[in-house]
């Protein structure tokens, strides 16, 4: 495909797809957080690939992804259907959790034990976990990396549910505390953002893979 040179004055237009992992085996239904060894399970590879050849025909030139497993996995297809690398970048990682590795559901595990409920104090921070205001800053310096190094053409990183919310909850100037039930982040989810040079002019979001 020939590629046309932006002429003098016209803008850089580039698009930055900021995707959550599909669906990972987890048959204990703890909250695996930055725990290694957590991969996808046999219908978060379908969606995976459902959302690689979705993306097969844009101009992807840059795919990165989190350090864990799951990530990296959902990344794949995705660059090897444009003979791409995949990039690491550590700031696209999971947000830390202290309940790490603990059943959290309502009505088990962890939350029903009193010594806990001091975690739960300040929703606002929050104080069970990384600061919004931290997953928010290395989720924009991840964002912008990205955007450098596909300028003029698209790139696809790989995070996890609550980085990229915040990520988007951020970029368009929304709270950054929320209900994590009011997620607009769901399984191989794209949230995609729209830069002309280095300004977000746009970003929408987009479910390619079924739930």
């Amino acid at each position: 495909m020939t590629e046309k040179a932006p002429e003098a004055g016209e803008a850089v237009k580039t698009v930055v797809h900021v995707m959550r992992h599909g669906e990972v085996h987890n048959p204990e239904k703890i909250l695996y957080g930055r725990l290694p060894d957590y991969h996808l399970s046999v219908r978060g590879q379908a969606q995976a690939q459902a959302v690689a050849d979705w993306l097969a025909e844009r101009d992807i030139t840059y795919v990165v992804a989190s350090p864990l497993e799951r990530a990296q996995e959902t990344a794949a297809p995705i660059a090897a259907l444009h003979d791409l690398p995949i990039d690491t970048d550590a700031d696209l990682i999971e947000s830390a959790n202290i309940f790490q590795g603990q059943r959290v559901s309502p009505g088990d595990g962890a939350l029903r034990n009193p010594t806990n409920w001091w975690y739960l104090r300040n929703p606002r921070q929050p104080s069970w976990g990384e600061p919004y205001k931290e997953i928010a800053e290395r989720m924009a310096a991840a964002l912008e990396r990205a955007r450098v190094r596909a300028a003029g053409h698209e790139a696809v990183c790989v995070s996890h549910q609550l980085p990229v919310e915040t990520l988007r909850r951020s970029m368009t100037k929304q709270n950054l505390h929320h209900f994590p039930t009011r997620r607009l982040c769901n399984l191989a989810s794209l949230t995609s953002f729209y830069f002309h040079d280095d300004q977000l002019v746009g970003w929408g979001y987009a479910e390619l893979a079924g739930q």
